[in-house]
């Protein structure tokens, strides 16, 4: 394995913290899911924080969070799915993991989440179809590997991901 993470990004709803946690239990490794060390921090859910921060001042903090982690090693780590709006955290994942773009279809996605109770950036005045189109190309750019995770369950997502990255 070329680097000492492995982090998993995409939309709310692809399974990046499922598949985290099995990749991380594999690989005898810890488990960063970034939207609850966010939650402990301020004591309450992510729409919460969202609802009080804004897009971009929770997109700050976000990657403020990503800073904290950047000395870790053997860590599996799940940002929440906007932190591709931060070039700075994602230059920084880059650097330290391996970045897996868990791509899933949209309308599955949308169908597992509640978008209004979620907490997602950049939701507002959009579709979460509008928004995911926006986001792909993002995620597109800065992933090492993608990792289709239409019709697989979350053990078989992190099977594929251990077969290519491990």
């Amino acid at each position: 394995m070329k680097k000492q993470n492995i982090t998993l990004i995409g939309m709310a709803g692809a399974g990046k913290s499922s598949v985290g946690t099995i990749l991380a239990h594999s690989l005898g490794w810890s488990f960063q899911d970034i939207d609850k060390l966010m939650e402990e921090d301020y004591g309450k859910p992510l729409q919460n924080i969202l609802n009080e921060l804004g897009d971009d001042s929770f997109i700050e903090e976000e990657a403020s969070k990503m800073k904290e982690l950047s000395k870790i090693q053997n860590a599996v780590i799940a940002p929440g799915g906007s932190i591709i709006y931060s070039r700075e955290a994602m230059e920084l994942l880059k650097n330290i993991s391996t970045v897996v773009y868990i791509h899933a279809d949209p309308k599955s996605i949308e169908e597992r989440i509640d978008a209004n109770s979620r907490g997602i950036v950049g939701l507002e005045g959009k579709t979460f179809q509008k928004l995911f189109e926006e986001r792909e190309n993002l995620y597109k750019q800065f992933a090492d590997i993608t990792v289709d995770a239409s019709q697989k369950t979350p053990t078989e997502i992190a099977a594929e991901i251990l077969s290519i990255v491990v």
